[in-house]
């Protein structure tokens, strides 16, 4: 596939260092990258060499030492932590490797919170799409469930349709299929690709190399830098 003209996301010169241990820790050292609407990237790595601390970089979640992350024309290290939380609930959907649904709510009030959070939609607005996201991942059966009543794979479906509640242009994948058997697996890398195929941007941080077949493009991460595959055009 043939990216469009202008990246969605770009992140130059992303520098992350850890000083608060005896000895700073360089965990991401120079990262040029850029993402585009309808890819699924996979960045691959094994522990250590920098994936979850790259998603956090994109997010916002944690703060870059250096660099620029920039997502149209906001510059994401430049807001303030409130704004960057908004910013994060209105663009960006994230998905771990554990669900981190809350254990004492419902199912579908789990999908409901991003949209509470954001207040973008009406009451009725909000319940009839987290209603519609729950049937994209085949899960209206179980919407009033507690999360402790379905299965991890399940579990990891809501965490997607959690993430998709504000129509974010970006998901965010850290380790999302880590726990899971490799055909539940494959459902929840069914759901990216149909994400991608109606124009999201679905970026995975994984260590696991069956995932290049799935991928519009690879990212190589290892101690802390990109080796391959970051600034492709």
């Amino acid at each position: 596939m043939i990216p469009p003209q202008n990246p969605i996301l770009t992140l130059k010169q992303v520098v992350k260092i850890y000083d608060d241990g005896p000895t700073p820790f360089t965990a991401l050292n120079g990262i040029n990258a850029v993402f585009y609407p309808g890819e699924l990237v996979v960045v691959l790595g094994k522990s250590g060499s920098g994936k979850t601390t790259l998603v956090n970089m994109i997010s916002g979640i944690d703060r870059i030492t250096s660099g620029e992350v920039i997502f149209g024309e906001v510059e994401i290290q430049k807001l303030n932590e409130n704004d960057a939380a908004r910013w994060r609930g209105r663009n960006l959907g994230i998905v771990y490797q554990f669900s981190q649904l809350l254990p004492g709510v419902s199912i579908l009030d789990n999908v409901l919170l991003p949209m509470d959070f954001c207040d973008l939609y009406s009451s009725g607005k909000s319940v009839e799409r987290a209603v519609k996201l729950l049937e994209s991942v085949e899960l209206e059966g179980h919407m009033y469930k507690l999360p402790s009543a379905i299965s991890g794979g399940q579990q990891q479906r809501v965490a997607i349709a959690r993430a998709l509640a504000n129509d974010p242009p970006i998901l965010l994948a850290d380790e999302p299929t880590g726990s899971l058997d490799s055909v539940t697996a494959d459902t929840i890398y069914d759901i990216f690709e149909r994400l991608v195929e109606r124009g999201k941007t679905v970026i995975v941080a994984s260590h696991d190399p069956s995932l290049a077949e799935r991928a519009t493009r690879l990212i190589h991460l290892s101690n802390g830098e990109i080796i391959e595959g970051g600034d492709e055009n």
